[in-house]
């Protein structure tokens, strides 16, 4: 691979907007301690499992959302700091109660959270799986709520997310 990457021409269009990430492979350690997390406290249902090698979770009975396997990674340890890779995968509930109720979840397991975030466009929760893998869980506003600039360009922001206020919504 190339140090440099050869810049887009100006005339290529943009990938088709109705594009969408349909799913993520993770390498894990342990299969059986990574479906205690993704399916018992995330809550995705298991479609399909090879042995203890891979298994394929998802939300409302699609193939797959997330897959994980460990077809390089049995027994392996977390990613040390410094190097590449993923940062995190973003989970995108539906709507805020949604989100409550997976915060809900997380609390009920004693998971621990790394940060919570309210993004103007989005509220996030912030935690890692059991392998070191980032999770993001998170819902959209709507579009007009976005904030904006002066100019009508995207203004994001990260500022403290109130899990109270979220919480009181989870029922």
């Amino acid at each position: 691979m190339p140090d440099t990457m050869p810049q887009p021409a100006a005339t290529r269009p943009a990938i088709h907007p109705g594009t969408r990430i349909g799913h993520v492979h993770l390498k894990v350690a342990d299969i059986d301690r990574a479906l205690a997390f993704w399916r018992d406290v995330i809550g995705l249902e298991e479609q399909q499992r090879y042995g203890d090698q891979a298994v394929f979770l998802s939300a409302g009975g699609y193939h797959h959302h997330i897959a994980l396997n460990t077809w390089e990674s049995k027994g392996g340890a977390w990613p040390p700091p410094g190097t590449t890779g993923l940062f995190h995968v973003a989970l995108l509930y539906p709507d805020r109660k949604a989100l409550a109720q997976a915060l809900l979840r997380l609390l009920e397991a004693g998971w621990p959270l790394e940060g919570a975030s309210d993004h103007g466009v989005s509220e996030a929760l912030y935690l890692r799986d059991p392998d070191g893998n980032g999770v993001e869980l998170y819902r959209d506003r709507p579009e007009a709520e976005w904030p904006r600039d002066a100019e009508g360009k995207l203004a994001m922001v990260t500022r403290r997310l109130d899990l109270n206020a979220l919480l009181a919504e989870a029922n």
